[in-house]
């Protein structure tokens, strides 16, 4: 019995410690460079770049370049992509964020799946959309990339629904709200430390009071102007995949 007990351990370790090294398998190709963007260096520092914060908070960082989309709008494409390949870290079709890009029509779109549709969200995956752009519009495609994985890294570490770039958590802000509130004490305490102060503004002034007041209104004039549309605005929000998996989502254009 005492045998059967622990062979049922041993195997359980076993299997688990096998999936594990699946979805958390380094060899797993995360970059797909179809538009043949990077170096062959480059592809395989962006691939250990993402496996090193994936294992970190338990996601797939993914990449994908595309010459045309397969012909696609690069959100089915994004959706497709997903669900043809199965990506998570956890499980097939589980934890992952996608970074696409279609070079036909400039189109760049993040998308966060389970956990990446928790912790990158959509006000997120805009953030860091509109952080990496001037690097794609410029042709630093590797750099881009690298922000990236970094950027969606460190915005998993805040809590879902704050907004990581909020000056109320930046060190700056706390170091003068520290100095503030010294400030404010040390003030407090001086001006305790003195007898009260009996000389007011009317010391100088005397009472004076208002008898009359009128008002003379002349005249008013309005003028309307149109307000500029800004056709590469991006955004567009997350959706539901054919697959039926939600995601968090922003594109735009680079």
């Amino acid at each position: 019995m005492q045998v059967l007990f622990l062979t049922s351990i041993l195997s359980a370790v076993f299997i688990f410690g096998f999936f594990n090294n699946v979805f958390a398998d380094e060899s797993k190709q995360r970059v797909f460079d179809y538009a043949n963007l990077l170096s062959d260096d480059e592809i395989a520092r962006l691939e250990n770049l993402a496996f090193q914060h994936g294992k970190e908070h338990e996601m797939d960082f993914i990449i994908v370049t595309t010459q045309d989309a397969d012909g696609k709008d690069i959100r089915p494409f994004i959706e497709d992509f997903y669900d043809e390949m199965a990506f998570g870290f956890d499980k097939p079709h589980g934890n992952s964020a996608i970074l696409a890009l279609d070079m036909s029509e400039r189109d760049v779109m993040i998308a966060g799946f389970y956990k990446g549709e928790k912790y990158l969200d959509d006000q997120r995956a805009t953030l860091i959309r509109e952080k990496i752009t001037p690097r794609l519009s410029s042709g630093n495609y590797f750099e881009a990339f690298t922000q990236y994985i970094e950027l969606s890294s460190e915005y998993m570490e805040y809590m879902p629904g704050v907004n990581p770039d909020s000056f109320l958590l930046k060190t700056w802000f706390h170091l003068l709200a520290a100095i503030g509130v010294a400030g404010l004490i040390v003030g407090s305490m001086a001006y305790n430390s003195g007898g009260k102060v009996t000389v007011n503004e009317r010391t100088y002034t005397g009472n004076f009071q208002v008898l009359e007041r009128k008002d003379i209104y002349l005249t008013k004039s309005v003028t309307k102007r149109r307000k500029p549309q800004n056709n590469n605005k991006g955004g567009g929000g997350g959706g539901v995949t054919s697959g039926g998996h939600s995601y968090s989502g922003s594109r735009g254009k680079f």
